[in-house]
């Protein structure tokens, strides 16, 4: 079974992106990044509006960030990282399914 998707946006180059339950929970778990929790808002923002870069040793994985000034912690971005992927619909046809694997803050000088 999937786990159902929280939200989907569009980047800025009309890709459309989704966070699902699992990855969210994922990100917020007290090991992992849960000073994201009270970020999801900026979350959806960095996807929508952040710069993007793709990564070297895997093309089909993009970092998305974004300067935000109302962080804990002296971070001044939050980073998303999104694969692209694609996969099969129920009727056979090829769709995008780009989704966010984890999110964290950080601090970019």
């Amino acid at each position: 079974m999937t786990s159902p998707v929280r939200w989907k946006v569009k980047d800025r180059y009309g890709n459309s992106i989704y966070l699902n339950q699992e990855r969210w929970e994922h990100i917020i778990d007290p090991l992992n990044h849960p000073e994201m929790e009270d970020f999801e808002e900026e979350l959806k923002e960095t996807v929508q509006t952040g710069s993007r870069k793709q990564d070297p040793l895997n093309p089909q994985k993009y970092r998305y960030s974004n300067c935000f000034e109302n962080l804990p912690s002296n971070n001044t971005h939050i980073v998303a990282i999104v694969l692209f992927r694609l996969r099969e619909s129920g009727v056979g046809e090829i769709e995008s399914n780009n989704f966010i694997v984890t999110a964290y803050q950080k601090e970019i000088g």
